[in-house]
């Protein structure tokens, strides 16, 4: 299908991209790489008015560190996630997660403000980002700025902590310790789509055992998830058959995925647990190479 007529601005600088969001109120929606956007307004499933296209902004791009804390500008694109050095040393798992978002065409245009802000449950980004402690910078009109925890910023599927007129301005990722544990796993029916289930482990591991763990989910849910009592389950342990199933049967039991072209939502469930496995195992294999 075609979207509907839509008034099409770009602003040059935050504050005249605030401005024009908040004046504009509900009729307007802001562009960053478009891959979830420009999808919804073909089906009519978004018809707004007035599209504020943020790539004319300078500074909104690029990876830098700020007194040891990763700051990921908002329309860097998962295709300079991917090459940026800053990333492979400090959170790797963002380069893990970025390569199996859709291809790398989309990779070329997505940007990481795009897959975080918009709280599409079926986003990577979102569940990394809660599993990494990260934070979002907004910008709103008049300057003014706050800062919001990821695991704070998501309130149902669509709807995020954003305020009229609010850009999310960059991504604040502090770095997991050294000799952390990583790992992504997502199942996905084909090339470019969204998961069935996937899910984010970050662990570190002391002495043989996992000393610290957090575990989060993609796509089984409204939003992502905080598997909070399977991390728990797993604090102490060298991962042993008997705690990776408690692990596994802790995170099914927060998940409530929909029934859709995916599969039922009891296999949602049981592959969403599958995953936890796998990237709890790799996590600790990981950690104990680092």
């Amino acid at each position: 299908m075609i979207p509907g007529s839509f008034t099409y601005h770009k602003p040059q600088s935050i504050s005249e991209a605030s401005a024009l969001l908040a004046s504009l109120g509900d009729e307007a929606r802001p562009l960053a790489g478009g891959h979830s956007l420009i999808p919804m307004m073909k089906l009519r499933m978004a018809t707004p008015q007035h599209l504020v296209d943020l790539g004319g902004i300078a500074g909104l791009k690029g990876v830098t560190v700020e007194n040891g804390t990763l700051v990921i500008g908002a329309m860097t694109t998962q295709a300079e996630l991917i090459a940026s050095d800053l990333i492979k040393a400090q959170a790797p798992i963002l380069i893990e997660t970025s390569l199996m978002i859709a291809d790398p065409q989309v990779r070329s245009c997505g940007t990481i403000g795009g897959n975080v802000a918009n709280g599409d449950p079926g986003n990577d980004m979102p569940a990394v980002m809660m599993a990494l402690g990260a934070s979002y910078r907004l910008a709103g009109p008049g300057g003014a700025e706050r800062t919001v925890a990821a695991r704070d910023f998501y309130q149902g599927a669509y709807f995020t902590d954003l305020q009229p007129g609010e850009i999310l301005v960059a991504v604040v990722a502090p770095n997991p310790p050294r000799g952390h544990g990583y790992a992504y796993e997502k199942m996905k029916r084909k090339i470019g789509d969204y998961a069935t289930a996937a899910a984010a482990v970050i662990l570190t591991r002391r002495n043989g055992v996992i000393a610290d763990c957090a575990i989060t989910l993609t796509n089984v849910g409204e939003t992502a998830l905080v598997a909070e009592e399977a991390a728990r389950a797993v604090i102490g342990s060298a991962l042993d058959p008997a705690t990776l199933k408690r692990a596994t049967a802790a995170a099914e039991a927060i998940a409530s995925p929909a029934t859709d072209g995916r599969g039922t939502a009891a296999y949602r469930t049981k592959v969403a647990g599958v995953m936890v496995a796998r990237a709890l195992r790799r996590a600790f294999d990981r950690a104990a190479n680092a």
